[in-house]
């Protein structure tokens, strides 16, 4: 149902909703001099912790989607700035469908036994949790993910400034 919701919000998306400041303190993403796009990123939450805008909520679901996977499978999780993310709204939908249809094919193929292994991500490896325990948190994290952007998505459509109580 989570991944109904996010193409309905990602329907309209255009590079002007990616960018978008949703308040004076907020992440996105910026270009770097290899160019590259890279996160705004703290190891320690900020206070104020930024408002992430839809560039950063679209990296950061398909920036820890793609690390799931590679967990699931056995490989390395990529770096933050690994993905090759694109301020193209083709591109973000398309990877998304991409990466729904790599998880589909997971879900597909893990056995009662592969549940019960061991998961070390995304938390630390001794933390005693299972694949089952991360199938979890990816459909948490996916549902909490798509509100975020649908939430974004709609206070730039409703238009006007709400801080400064313009409509």
């Amino acid at each position: 149902m989570s991944s109904m919701l996010l193409d309905y919000h990602l329907a309209g998306l255009s590079a002007e909703d990616l960018t978008w400041a949703p308040a004076p303190t907020h992440w996105t993403m910026h270009q770097g001099e290899s160019g590259t796009w890279e996160p705004d990123w703290a190891d320690v939450e900020p206070d104020p912790v930024p408002v992430p805008n839809v560039a950063w909520v679209s990296w950061h679901l398909i920036w820890w989607w793609s690390c799931t996977l590679a967990d699931v499978r056995g490989q390395s999780a990529p770096g933050r700035t690994e993905l090759g993310w694109q301020p193209d709204p083709d591109w973000i939908r398309s990877k998304l469908a991409e990466l729904r249809t790599a998880w589909s094919a997971v879900l597909t193929d893990l056995t009662e036994a592969d549940l019960a292994e061991p998961s070390a991500f995304p938390w630390p490896a001794d933390a005693g949790r299972t694949r089952l325990d991360q199938l979890a948190w990816v459909t948490v994290e996916h549902t909490k993910n798509v509100a975020e952007l649908g939430q974004l998505m709609m206070l730039r459509r409703a238009g006007g400034d709400v801080r400064a109580g313009i409509r």
